[in-house]
């Protein structure tokens, strides 16, 4: 079983810094691209990056210039620098990785998500 377990959500300033982690665990053969979504309340699960196995990233166009994701394959870990935080990146963060394990095909997991709040 594969578990994704994310940290480091909370409540911050505008202007301010956090930093979410996310840490895969199970009998996992390979992990593909690795990212971060968010839903606020009321909207769609959106695409806020991904960093793929060689390293590429990509970001929502929202977060260009704010946000950095970084990747150690080793540690099979995930982590996303979230500077210069705005009340509309309030959400809630969710790790996703698309992973193979033994024997079975590659699959998204998810995290179980991780409140922000920013506060104005």
């Amino acid at each position: 079983q594969v578990q994704l377990v994310e940290s480091g959500g909370g409540s911050v300033q505008a202007g301010g810094s956090l930093t979410l982690s996310c840490s895969a665990s199970g009998n996992i053969v390979s992990i593909n691209d690795m990212g971060w979504y968010r839903q606020a309340p009321g909207e769609q699960r959106e695409l806020v990056a991904v960093v793929t196995s060689g390293g590429q990233t990509n970001y929502a166009d929202s977060v260009k210039g704010r946000f950095t994701i970084s990747r150690d394959s080793a540690k099979r870990s995930v982590w996303l620098q979230m500077n210069s935080l705005k009340p509309e990146d309030t959400a809630v963060y969710f790790c996703n990785a698309n992973i193979k394990v033994f024997l079975r095909m590659s699959r998204d997991y998810w995290g179980q998500g991780t409140q922000v709040t920013v506060t104005s």
